[in-house]
């Protein structure tokens, strides 16, 4: 019966998902259904996201998200992400690195507009050497790579507060499936494309190396200090604007709106919804009662929860199914730890790159009048081949643990 009512409150998200209702109204019908299937009452429902709503948990993931929106508003402030491109242009000289790099570099920090910023760079770098299919394909998923495991993303923040997987372990254990993005990439597209730009080399690549480190230091000193010293997301980011402020010499006039831009209602709103439907599902005891159930399965319990976070996320999105499924793998199995979330976490990033609920495909498809079907033939055989390296890699990262 568990199994029953948390497919009827999946399907019930799913659904709502479907009628183009904001993520927050699907959770939050998720929450009603949890509560009806399970009898649990209006005001005891209402007990449990009062609380959940002012927990230190969830406040300290929206002030982490508000935070690193408050960095990027001042990182396109003083256009250090354009900067960032142009510096990998004067340091390599090569139309593959600029096609690669300056997606992932405007992919270090979570906009969708971003990808935007990127569409010009890689179209220069192909040229007519490649079809714009393959532009659209290079643009997006190299953009994206840095969503799978950096901890500057929503998602991975949300994903490592439901599993309790320490961060640091996870990233350094996500660096070699990243490495693996890059090569296939390489491999399948990024190498049709001529390495010479026909440009003479820059004649001061310690300048352009400085102009790289200028343009991207508030971020990578951001991750280097939560993933080494453990502080909040929030305050480490927080540490950094203050530090940006003075070393970019920003005037109160600049920075002022910012505190209003950086309020992103709908991922705030979103957040807190997430976190009372994670609580309202441990309310019911099911997490706790998951093991037994799948322990009678005839197929692995490993492997039904990486189908679910596959299509799941191509049919919902990636924050749906963290939200609903990272508490319920973790319970079902408990020493999983990070083997487990490295699986998950790359199941939910392949199929990102094929989900129509992800807005930025949606976005890059249009930008350079290519279709949404083109872009994921040109996805389909990458998903296959990174889906068979990171089932051996999980496999193998859990006998180690």
């Amino acid at each position: 019966m568990d199994l029953l009512k948390l497919l009827a409150v999946f399907c019930l998200i799913i659904a709502v998902i479907k009628l183009k209702k904001p993520l927050y109204v699907s959770i939050a019908a998720g929450i009603a259904g949890t509560s009806i299937l399970y009898d649990i009452g209006i005001l005891q429902t209402l007990k449990i996201i009062s609380a959940s709503s002012i927990s230190p948990v969830t406040i300290s993931l929206v002030l982490a998200f508000y935070s690193i929106t408050f960095l990027q508003r001042m990182l396109e402030k003083r256009e250090q992400l354009v900067l960032a491109e142009m510096s990998l242009s004067g340091i390599f000289n090569s139309r593959r690195v600029n096609a690669m790099m300056a997606p992932f570099i405007i992919g270090l920090l979570p906009s969708a507009g971003a990808v935007l910023i990127a569409c010009p760079i890689v179209d220069n770098a192909g040229g007519e050497h490649i079809s714009k299919e393959d532009k659209t394909f290079i643009t997006s998923y190299y953009r994206h790579i840095s969503e799978a495991f950096l901890p500057t993303y929503a998602s991975i923040i949300l994903a490592l507060q439901l599993s309790g997987v320490d961060m640091t372990a996870f990233v350094v254990s996500m660096l070699p499936m990243a490495l693996v993005l890059f090569v296939l990439g390489y491999i399948f597209y990024v190498r049709k494309i001529p390495a010479e730009t026909g440009l003479p080399d820059s004649d001061d690549k310690i300048r352009d190396l400085n102009n790289l480190a200028r343009s991207i230091w508030t971020i990578l000193a951001a991750i280097f200090i939560i993933l080494v010293f453990k502080i909040p997301v929030h305050i480490a980011v927080a540490m950094i604007i203050v530090l940006n402020f003075i070393v970019d010499k920003f005037s109160w006039r600049e920075v002022r709106p910012m505190f209003v831009s950086a309020f992103e209602a709908k991922l705030i709103l979103s957040t807190v919804v997430v976190m009372m439907f994670k609580d309202v599902l441990t309310y019911t005891g099911v997490i706790d009662r998951l093991p037994a159930v799948f322990a009678v399965l005839p197929v692995p319990t490993v492997v039904v929860f990486s189908l679910v976070f596959l299509v799941g996320t191509i049919i919902a999105g990636a924050t749906a199914i963290i939200a609903l499924g990272i508490p319920l793998a973790f319970a079902a199995m408990p020493g999983g730890g990070v083997a487990l979330l490295v699986l998950l976490m790359c199941m939910i990033y392949i199929a990102m790159q094929v989900s129509p609920a992800h807005i930025c495909l949606a976005i890059v498809t249009e930008r350079f009048e290519t279709s949404f079907l083109d872009l994921v033939k040109r996805t389909i055989p990458i998903m296959i081949l990174f889906l068979v390296i990171i089932s051996g890699y999980s496999f193998a990262l859990f006998l180690l643990q």
